[in-house]
């Protein structure tokens, strides 16, 4: 039998996998009616009926119907007028305060439909490190800061083993905003949301910049292949008006599941404080 403590990580765990419905042992059609649901269950409970048992008289189902096409976004006609429209509102932001300001008020991504609200950086922005990650998690979406869960926690401790906190990084995500249930962003809605955190980069202006993770570095770097022979390696990120060293590394997250990693994290660690001890 399970302990308290066991429980209750377990369930800390499923909190941050985004894990927040319960279910049950019996199939449900969510899509359909009340009614539909409480004469289906009959027939499933028929279906586990011993053949030697008389079957129940036929029960008249309903079937549901699809479910309406989500409406279309308030002045978007189409994919590529969500990402020219997120291009030209984050290059007439001048700072990172009217950045914050045009996300908050930018619809043109459906996540912010779903998320609670907007995860858009923690830290220093005046800092010479900035880390990018993937997408908020429950525990960010609650919080409105990023990497808070478990995640984060391990990413603070990494921090403070090169002498660094949140007071010196500037940290903040690809999507700003939680997919559902933690769910891998969509690539549409990493290309909507790209010129937010390119403008985001170039504002804050970091002399090494991080990205956690393969969405990350894909997005940031034109990295194609897999984060195990992308991290570690030092490349550029060009603003547009100044090329930043940039280095992919694992994500926490990954490192949670894959202790033994950790020995390549530490390894990459080392050679971002070396970097900021230069740049300074």
């Amino acid at each position: 039998m399970m302990d308290t403590r066991s429980a209750r990580d377990l369930l800390a765990f499923y909190a941050e996998a985004g894990i927040d419905t319960c279910v049950g042992e019996m199939p449900v059609d969510h899509f359909a009616e009340p009614a539909d649901i409480a004469v289906a269950a009959p027939a499933l409970q028929r279906q586990e009926r011993p053949a030697q048992q008389p079957a129940l008289p036929p029960v008249s189902r309903v079937v549901p119907t699809a479910a309406p096409a989500p409406a279309a976004l308030p002045g978007m006609t189409s994919a590529d007028e969500a990402v020219m429209a997120a291009r030209e509102a984050a290059a007439s932001a001048a700072t990172l305060e009217d950045l914050r300001a045009i996300l908050d008020g930018f619809h043109g991504c459906a996540l912010r439909t779903t998320a609670k609200q907007l995860v858009f950086a923690d830290g220093n922005p005046a800092a010479s490190l900035m880390i990018v990650g993937e997408a908020p998690g429950y525990e960010e979406d609650i919080e409105g800061r990023p990497f808070v869960g478990r995640s984060g926690q391990l990413l603070d401790r990494m921090l403070a083993a090169i002498g660094h906190d949140r007071t010196n990084v500037y940290i903040a995500n690809i999507v700003p905003w939680r997919p559902p249930g933690n769910r891998t962003p969509t690539p549409h809605e990493s290309a909507i949301c790209l010129p937010f955190i390119q403008r985001q980069i170039a504002l804050a202006n970091p002399d090494v910049l991080v990205c956690l993770g393969n969405p990350s570095a894909q997005a940031l770097l034109a990295i194609r292949g897999g984060i195990t022979k992308s991290r570690g390696r030092w490349m550029t990120y060009d603003t547009g008006s100044r090329e930043i060293r940039a280095m992919a590394m694992f994500h926490p997250a990954f490192l949670l599941r894959s202790p033994l990693q950790k020995r390549f994290a530490w390894r990459d660690l080392l050679a971002v404080k070396t970097a900021l001890a230069a740049s300074s």
